[in-house]
């Protein structure tokens, strides 16, 4: 008989010399990797536990079980070294029973430091060190399956779905040094020998109960016993599903377009170690959204939250941390990672694809990484023939690009309308690429804009890091991908704030502010109820800017979204309008004193206080109120001089002007982290910011980055250099 044992309490920490007592899950970076700086700690700590040694009986071993400890860990039982795991997000055990004495010392090296080899090394992501998931010790009898290769569940089971005989063929396989396995599925057993530590059987299931996503996902449970009392059980959906290049993702025969947000683990305070209880409430609040697939970026996430995905129907991206920077001495450690995401990830029917990587040629592309991705490719098909594989782009790879061909479907990370250029583009790179590539699978993976609930402005525009912009992006993104049906997913980046050490903006420090809701999970943001118009069954009504109370002018705009097909706005108990439509109403409110604004759509209501004011509260900006599109309007250029208004590339060609809006760039690129300063050196991305003005680049940079008394110098030294 197996029997598990909690193994969280009661640790010795060892950082620097310094001793404490902790319970796991637990980061060391849970302050420091969010508070900005880039100067979180990344080295080696030691995590230390005494134990009595479990009771063991005929033969029985006892194991370890690792969830996750980040990046590198080192285990060592009464002073013999055990195991090296190297990959910060993936499950790993290892055999203790050799080693157990009466009195026993386990001691865990864990590793986040730089190296050459281990993924992540570069993104915009703080890379918490730790042992961040929960332990605990699995005794089995001697016969046992297998608990060590790749971190395996033991047992993997394969669906076929014929939706034509509404049935299924289910293979399940399992591992163990026994002679046979007993296996059941749906009510059926079978008694089958082990070969070579390996066993399979095939069951048919007529008139199958299909997992279908968010409308029904159900489950069905496969278990294996042996005669030593050993068993374990996995629970599995059989369902169908396939990427068309004209009509998106279809789920069971039926067109079901895959729309939803990608997810970071960490929270405010907690870091990565996370409970399930935390997992459970991200989970609660991506079903409040109406989605229907999530991204998991950029690493293996959570089994618990893997788990909740085939319980709930969201169709799941799961994918390695192969990210922004290829590292030639790294390749073994993306097959390794990308075998024990397989292997542990196999049987979850919510996981739809593999991700190879993401933006991984940001730095470039060379033969060795072309070659890195079409080993990870062939390992992906053949551990697993069912899915395909995929990669996220980063906006600036031209489509002609090799890279492109590998994987069998692919996604784009675009951020125009935020980082550079106009919302437009959006809609054309997408409408170009498909133009030329109209047999190709494409998604839509990543996009985007911060937003400080704290800022807001009545003049939103790029840069700002108001709600009020986050809403006006999101609401052209979403227009665009309701235009074009081929797109087999899109993720919005994020659901969540999460934190990114190396950035220092917006009014944060160490925060990525693109989530839907802030970092903490207190506060949604008006363009979280945006989406939720979009997608959620759930009738409901939200009136933006609550946190806009005090405003300026005559009158003043304000916007509802909701799900439902009329919105009645009432102002001060008074109704003053009632308007037809769809998810986004948008309303004229005189301003004349303090006023409560409620609105109602059947028997949903929302409300708000706002307060007319004299002069813009500063508050709600983090630079100039108003932001920074007025600076140069007159400013009295010299159109025989250089000026802010002369592309970047033009300016860039010229000896004299290249240093001053190099200095620019520079610390432009700082702010946003390390990512962005390895980015400045593509090919692409020079390419297309060549064509910028310095003065809109300036605007896309914000305030907090460029001020105006900066952007005014760099405009007075331009003007004093002639143009040929």
């Amino acid at each position: 008989m197996r029997r598990t044992m909690d193994f969280n309490r009661g640790w010795a920490f060892i950082k620097q010399d310094e001793r404490s007592m902790v319970d796991l899950p637990h980061t060391w970076n849970a302050v420091d990797g969010q508070d900005g700086g880039n100067d979180y700690f990344r080295g080696v700590c030691i995590y230390e536990k005494h134990f009595s040694a479990p009771e063991l009986t005929g033969g029985q071993r006892c194991f370890i079980e690792f969830e996750g400890a980040a990046m590198t860990a080192e285990v060592t039982l009464n002073g013999v070294a055990l195991t090296r795991h190297e990959g910060g997000y993936s499950a790993f055990r290892c055999d203790l029973t050799n080693c157990l004495q009466v009195e026993n010392v386990l001691t865990v090296r864990v590793d986040n430091s730089a190296n050459d080899r281990v993924y992540p090394q570069t993104a915009d992501f703080t890379f918490y060190g730790g042992i961040y998931r929960p332990v605990k010790l699995i005794i089995v009898p001697e016969e046992h399956f297998e608990l060590v290769k790749d971190g395996t569940p033991g047992i993997k089971v394969t669906p076929m779905v014929d939706l034509r005989k509404k049935s299924a063929r289910v293979t399940v396989e399992t591992w163990q040094n026994a002679d046979t396995v007993v296996l059941s599925v749906n009510g059926e057993t079978k008694t089958v020998p082990s070969v070579s530590g390996h066993a399979s059987a095939v069951f048919d299931i007529a008139d199958v109960h299909l997992w279908d996503g968010v409308n029904d996902p159900f489950l069905y449970t496969a278990t294996a016993r042996l005669d030593s009392g050993d068993e374990i059980s996995v629970r599995f959906g059989c369902r169908k599903f396939h990427m068309d290049p004209e009509q998106g993702f279809f789920l069971n025969g039926r067109s079901y377009p895959l729309r939803g947000v990608s997810r970071h683990q960490d929270r405010w305070e907690i870091g990565n170690a996370l409970s399930e209880k935390e997992h459970a409430e991200d989970m609660a609040i991506l079903r409040e959204i109406g989605a229907n697939t999530v991204r998991l970026a950029h690493y293996q996430h959570a089994q618990f939250f893997y788990d909740l995905c085939d319980a709930y129907g969201i169709i799941a991206w799961a994918e390695i941390p192969y990210i922004t920077a290829h590292m030639p001495g790294g390749r073994q450690n993306t097959l390794d990672q990308m075998r024990e995401l397989i292997t542990q990830c196999y049987n979850h029917p919510s996981i739809v694809c593999w991700g190879l990587s993401n933006e991984i040629t940001v730095s470039g592309v060379s033969d060795d990484l072309m070659e890195n991705h079409r080993l990870l490719n062939d390992l992906c098909h053949r551990m697993d023939p069912t899915r395909p594989t995929t990669m996220a782009h980063a906006f600036m790879l031209e489509h002609e690009s090799p890279v492109l061909e590998i994987a069998d479907i692919n996604s784009y990370n675009l951020y125009f309308g935020w980082y550079l250029g106009e919302l437009s583009q959006n809609d054309s790179f997408f409408d170009e690429y498909h133009k030329k590539y109209p047999r190709r699978v494409m998604g839509f993976s990543e996009y985007g804009a911060d937003a400080n609930p704290a800022f807001h402005s009545d003049a939103p525009q790029a840069g700002d890091y108001t709600e009020e912009y986050q809403c006006v992006y999101h609401e052209h993104l979403l227009h665009m991908i309701e235009k074009r049906p081929w797109l087999w997913a899109t993720h919005v980046w994020n659901l969540f704030d999460f934190a990114a050490d190396g950035r220092d903006e917006g009014g944060k420090h160490g925060i990525n502010q693109k989530g839907l809701v802030t970092f903490d999970r207190k506060t949604r943001k008006d363009a979280f109820y945006l989406y939720k118009a979009h997608w959620s069954r759930e009738p409901f009504v939200h009136i933006c800017g609550r946190r806009y109370a005090d405003r300026v002018g005559v009158s003043t705009q304000v916007k509802v979204y909701s799900n439902q097909p009329v919105v009645t706005l009432l102002v001060d108990g008074k109704e003053v309008e009632t308007k037809e439509g769809s998810r986004i109403f948008v309303f004229t409110v005189p301003l004349n004193g303090s006023h409560t604004i409620e609105a109602k759509a059947g028997k949903c209501r929302d409300s708000i206080r706002i307060c007319k004011v004299d002069v813009p509260d500063s508050a709600y900006s983090f630079g100039k109120p108003g932001g920074v599109a007025n600076w140069f309007d007159d400013a009295g250029f010299d159109s025989s001089c250089y000026s802010v208004r002369d592309s970047l590339g033009v300016l860039s060609a010229n000896p004299e002007t290249a240093p001053i809006v190099q200095k620019m760039m520079t610390k432009a690129h700082a702010s946003r982290g390390e990512v962005a300063q390895n980015a400045s050196s593509n090919v692409g991305l020079q390419k297309l910011m060549a064509g910028m003005s310095l003065e809109a680049l300036i605007k896309k940079a914000g305030e907090n980055v460029i001020s105006q008394e900066d952007a005014m110098q760099i405009n007075a030294a331009l003007q004093k250099i002639k143009k040929a």
